[in-house]
């Protein structure tokens, strides 16, 4: 389980640092030339992971759904949906939104048993721990108000 809690630790800041990498091509790039970039050394770079490390084994995919052979285009909305959310939101902004609507989607769709998973049931605290953390993001941008208007007073030291 540790090894798990450490993994998904790494993955999370690795997403952050990506949106923010991600951001800053798209400032001089584009969100199209940005998702392409993106995905295009992403593959590049899984491909010869892949390889390296499976060998042919790597494109032996057995008992899958032929569906699951799209979650690359899922990606592609989910680069220009981070990248737009980024610019008009700010990175903390839109990394917590984006997270909370990942808790609350992976909450239904484990709850409901969608898409093979096995069902878990819905428990009142799960949902309070959502709720929480939505509240807690109100007031990160409520509270955020008042610093913003702060930093543009002009310095008088």
């Amino acid at each position: 389980m540790i090894i798990g809690l450490v993994l998904a630790i790494i993955a999370g800041s690795l997403v952050s640092l990506q949106n923010i990498f991600n951001s800053k091509v798209n400032e001089r790039a584009g969100s199209w030339a940005t998702t392409t970039l993106v995905l295009g050394m992403g593959f590049i770079a899984s491909l010869v992971i892949g390889l390296i490390f499976e060998g042919q084994n790597m494109f032996t995919l057995q008992n899958m759904q032929t569906w699951y052979w799209f979650s690359g285009l899922i990606g592609v909305g989910v680069v220009i949906c981070m990248v737009q959310g980024m610019r008009l939101l700010r990175p903390t902004y839109a990394i917590a939104i984006v997270l909370t609507s990942q808790l609350g989607f992976a909450l239904i769709w484990d709850s409901l048993g969608w898409l093979g998973l096995e069902r878990v049931p819905f428990t009142p605290q799960q949902l309070i721990g959502v709720l929480i953390i939505v509240g807690g993001i109100c007031i990160f941008k409520l509270g955020g108000g008042r610093e913003s208007k702060k930093s543009k007073s002009p310095n008088m030291g």
